[in-house]
């Protein structure tokens, strides 16, 4: 018998089937993935069962021989409580930010009716997710780690009442390539060990040949091609199969002859050092960037490149006054920033943050929100001329001006990473630095938004600092590339020689798993 099966399962919500008539199924310790671009159904199927949400199923949902359809809430809530884990795509809001490490762990451990692990254990879990340091970050919240950080939080979350399904919705999106790997072969391992099941909704297309077993791509809401894991990467049947695997970045494709030359110098940044103050009377401060060197020029995008926790989004919050600085000096065209920049200088460059939903304020208009940097740094403007500007930056990033009235809730991924950039644009600024532009985003939004950057880069002169963990996606419109380890540049160039000739074990780790 099956672990877990469906059978011509259908979501509706309203009025509207928004998936229909998917069937699968999932032995012990087998992994099957859902594949597709964003709003093809893939969450709708993976949490509907399970009462994670709104929708109404239809057909069936059959776990460990229970049919799940027509369950009541409280019997929903005993299933997920002793049989399934989950990882869910956004682990800042999915994470209680009042709670540490060691409190979600525990809660989750013992959520089940497991004994109360100690502390070495609970260290033991961090550690077995790749988490550096694992007794300090016992200690840590939520917004105190790194993306990738919290996302290991959560994978760890999720197996620590050793689950008999986990359902995984995005479970390395936020990580580096080399440790992508290391997540997906420990889910591997974990599930060959334990026979737990995994059903893993992913765009991260390449890693599938190699960590799941059978694949069924989506669109629309229904199942357009299905088959084992490796014969649909190596040759997919079904075009929009074809149009996402084309749209995967990867080292194999040529790199681009268009871009820009760049012009002056805009930032260089001389021994920057930031430290953080240490948990507890005794602990030392912990120096998450020490002495960084960089520079940008105009119209040129570089991209910082480094593993989760590097130290990649301290420097950029850094360059964009909007981080701690330890030591070291930020110049503009030669002349320092300080820390406590005038309205002129914050308008100079603009930061797009790494979970685009996140950042932008759910009660707000997308209009609102794309306006409000013109608040304080064009006071000077009339509410004409702040809705002009709202809306040539709506025009810059391609969104149709209707969208300018909706919620964040009413935007799908690239839109709201769209608005992101328009907020960023608004105001007209010389530089962007870009926090995993796309790491949240299917390939084929990912590719538009990559288009998107390219444009403006060639249209505005807007130069970019680019921090992300993809060495493939960088190479696409990057002209140079620093690569970070533990807060220190490692090695750094063009990105061809770095592609081509990587010197520092962490470029040759990240070159080999792109």
């Amino acid at each position: 018998m099956s672990l877990y099966r469906l059978d011509a399962m259908s979501v509706t919500i309203g009025d509207r089937t928004l998936v229909r008539d998917v069937s699968l199924e999932i032995e012990p310790g087998e992994c099957v993935a859902l594949a597709g671009a964003s709003g093809s159904g893939k969450s709708l199927t993976s949490l509907s069962p399970f009462g994670l949400s709104a929708g109404c199923i239809g057909g069936s949902a059959m776990l460990n021989g229970q049919e799940l359809a027509g369950l009541d809430e409280a019997a929903l809530r005993m299933v997920r409580r002793d049989t399934v884990g989950f990882v869910f795509q956004q682990p800042l809001t999915a994470l209680t930010p009042h709670l540490t490490s060691a409190q979600h762990l525990t809660e989750s451990a013992m959520q089940a009716g497991g004994p109360r692990p100690n502390r070495a254990h609970l260290a033991d879990m961090l550690g077995a997710v790749g988490l550096a340091d694992p007794l300090a970050k016992l200690q840590r919240y939520p917004h105190q780690l790194s993306g990738g950080e919290r996302q290991r939080l959560m994978i760890a979350c999720a197996i620590a009442h050793r689950p008999k399904l986990l359902i995984a919705d995005e479970p390395v999106s936020a990580l580096d390539a080399h440790l992508r790997g290391e997540i997906m072969a420990l889910l591997t391992r974990l599930r060959r060990e334990t026979g737990m099941g995994v059903l893993l909704v992913s765009h991260d297309l390449a890693s599938l040949e190699h960590h799941a077993d059978r694949v069924l791509v989506m669109q629309g809401g229904t199942v357009v091609e299905a088959g084992a894991a490796q014969a649909i990467a190596r040759a997919p049947q079904h075009a929009y199969s074809q149009e996402l695997w084309a749209a995967t970045p990867s080292l194999k494709a040529p790199l681009p002859d268009d871009l820009p030359a760049p012009g002056a110098p805009l930032v260089e940044v001389h021994g920057l050092t930031v430290q953080f103050p240490g948990s507890g009377l005794f602990a030392q401060p912990m120096t998450a960037v020490d002495g960084v060197d960089l520079s940008v020029r105009e119209g040129e995008a570089v991209a910082l490149i480094g593993g989760s926790g590097s130290g990649k989004s301290t420097i950029g919050r850094a360059i964009a006054g909007l981080g701690p600085v330890s030591a070291g000096a930020v110049l503009w065209r030669g002349k320092p920033l300080q820390q406590r920049r005038s309205r002129d200088q914050r308008r100079l460059i603009q930061p797009v943050f790494q979970d685009p939903l996140a950042s932008l304020d759910p009660r707000w208009r997308v209009s609102d929100i794309i306006a409000e940097p013109l608040a304080h740094l064009r006071p000077d403007l009339t509410s004409w001329g702040r809705a002009g500007l709202v809306k040539k930056a709506l025009q810059l990033v391609e969104l149709d001006g209707a969208l300018a009235d909706r919620l964040p809730s009413g935007l799908s991924g690239g839109q709201a990473q769209r608005v992101a950039i328009a907020r960023a644009l608004v105001s007209e600024p010389q530089m962007l630095v870009l926090d995993e532009a796309t790491s949240a985003l299917d390939p084929l939004v990912g590719a538009q938004i990559v288009a998107l950057l390219k444009r403006l880069q060639r249209e505005q002169g807007i130069a970019m600092l680019v921090i992300t963990h993809d060495l493939a996606l960088a190479a696409q419109f990057c002209h140079r590339a620093l690569v970070l380890d533990a807060g220190r540049i490692v090695e750094q160039g063009a990105m061809a020689d770095l592609i081509a000739r990587p010197r520092a074990t962490m470029t040759q780790r990240l070159v080999a798993a792109s």
